[in-house]
């Protein structure tokens, strides 16, 4: 696997500056073999985070992990409603957890320390990340669209990396490999406040 540092995927990123999700695009020199590809994938880019940070090096039995295939409309599917107040103005969320993993767009819009304000120009035009700030990155992630990609959905008691996420606000896994590009994406995600 080679990492894909240089892909204006991370320039648009870095519009994001407290997205918690963690990220990585990479090709493989080997030819594409299903949950076998993907698996290679995700050790790749866990190892890459876990080498982030030499002095706290994570623990990493990618043998357990275990993976579900699933549809591209899963992953990126947005609800129209996706919060809604009370009467003390709290949000509040409804079903944003299935099988104990928060879903790809709670993750983006909403890391445990809030999102901060969106600039143009030198104006704030958002006040916080929002759907068309989820859509813009999942664009640049995936400039040939999403409907072709092939996704896994994996567990979350492999690696301690995840061990934050356990705690309170939430932990995901999904790795993409995108076939007209001929490279993967893999979306790690675990916080805690």
């Amino acid at each position: 696997m080679i990492e894909l540092t240089d892909d204006a995927f991370y320039e648009t990123l870095k519009k994001y500056d407290r997205c918690c999700i963690d990220y990585c695009l990479m090709k493989d020199d080997q030819p594409y073999q299903e949950e076998t590809s993907h698996r290679k994938a995700v050790l790749f880019a866990m190892e890459k985070i876990s080498a982030l940070s030499p002095s706290d090096s994570l623990e990493i039995h990618i043998s357990r992990a275990e993976a579900v295939r699933i549809d591209s409309r899963k992953l990126f599917a947005f609800p129209d409603r996706p919060w809604k107040h009370n009467v003390n103005g709290t949000v509040l969320y409804d079903n944003v957890y299935e099988d104990g993993k928060i879903p790809y767009w709670y993750a983006f819009l909403e890391p445990p320390h809030a999102t901060g304000p969106i600039m143009q120009d030198g104006k704030i035009i958002r006040n916080h990340y929002a759907k068309e700030d989820f859509d813009i990155v999942n664009r640049t992630l995936f400039p040939m669209g999403t409907d072709h990609l092939v996704i896994y959905s994996w567990t979350t008691d492999w690696s301690d990396y995840f061990d934050d996420g356990h705690e309170w606000w939430g932990a995901a896994c999904w790795s993409i490999y995108d076939p007209q590009m001929e490279r993967y994406a893999v979306i790690l995600v675990s916080a805690t406040d």
